[in-house]
């Protein structure tokens, strides 16, 4: 029996997932091995944590793993790529292969198949891979100049559209959630704390105000429909560029599937999304479990050791 591992390499946390031809055995999450984001003396720390995790919970030495794939965000950074070329090996055995943390996203929804993904938590992304083994993105260009839906332009739009709203007289609890979140005592306090550099962490505000558009608050559920028409708009343009790779005679819309906590969560913000889309593009369709990107590496794993 051959044994395979995936990895989700992310910036704050990394999800290893050992498995072998048809089922998963062990998942373990430990801080982040990226370069750009840890010390090499941490990132090799973690990654030791991991295997011993992984051993203790599998009952496997790592030593028997046919092969590893890492999704990592920056794989085509020396940095990040050099030190899991140099670190892996030495405590995982078989083949390694590193690719794009899209990559293994879409392979989570779609096993190597065609398809959109919209990826959407403290930042945003949407990608999608063509009939012909394409992949393409659109967004995704951090919180300052993209980022649309995501958590962080979510939490500032809907603070935005409070202050709004106060200007206009129209009521809303997204202020009072800001407050209480932040424990300030008045909007003076609010608007000192908003715009203090370095910024506070507006992602953390989401929740806070998708909580108060399924209340009933009129302009959190405007804040949500401005996320979900962000994200269509992406996924629009990816869609039309599908077109123009494929061929437009007899193209069919493809499925679309979803990741991360935003776009999970926020079902407002979904639901505004897939409206938008389905009134554009007949026979559309929608995945309706979240995509999870770790489960993505394995089965790559399982492809590339095959």
């Amino acid at each position: 029996m051959s044994f395979f591992l995936g990895v989700d390499a992310g910036g704050t946390k990394t999800e290893f997932v050992l498995g072998d031809e048809q089922k998963e055995l062990a998942r373990v999450r430990v801080g982040s091995i990226k370069r750009m984001r840890v010390s090499a003396e941490e990132a090799e720390r973690n990654l030791h944590e991991a295997v011993q995790k992984l051993e203790a919970a599998s009952g496997l030495k790592m030593s028997s793993v046919a092969h590893c794939r890492i999704g990592a965000a920056g794989n085509t950074v020396p940095l990040v790529t050099d030190w899991m070329e140099a670190h892996f090996p030495r405590v995982i055995g078989g083949g390694l292969s590193i690719v794009n943390d899209v990559e293994i996203a879409l392979d989570a929804a779609f096993k190597g198949q065609r398809g959109v993904l919209v990826l959407a938590g403290t930042g945003s992304n949407v990608a999608c891979r063509t009939k012909t083994g394409e992949v393409m993105t659109a967004g995704g260009w951090g919180p300052a100049l993209a980022d649309q839906g995501s958590g962080h332009l979510v939490g500032l739009q809907g603070l935005r559209r409070a202050f709004l709203a106060l200007d206009e007289g129209r009521p809303t609890t997204m202020m009072q959630k800001a407050l209480a979140h932040w424990k300030l005592n008045s909007i003076d306090e609010l608007v000192a704390y908003g715009n203090q550099q370095p910024a506070p962490d507006f992602s953390k505000l989401t929740p806070l105000f998708v909580a108060s558009a399924e209340e009933g608050d009129a302009v959190a559920q405007e804040v949500m429909e401005q996320g979900g028409r962000e994200l269509s708009e992406l996924v629009c343009l990816l869609i039309e560029r599908m077109k123009n790779s494929e061929g437009w005679a007899a193209f069919e819309a493809p499925a679309v599937a979803v990741t991360g906590s935003v776009i999970t969560h926020a079902k407002p913000i979904r639901r505004a999304m897939m409206q938008i889309l389905a009134a554009r593009y007949a026979g559309i369709s929608f995945v309706e479990e979240p995509a999870d990107p770790p489960s993505g590496a394995l089965w790559g794993a399982r492809e590339a050791g095959r």
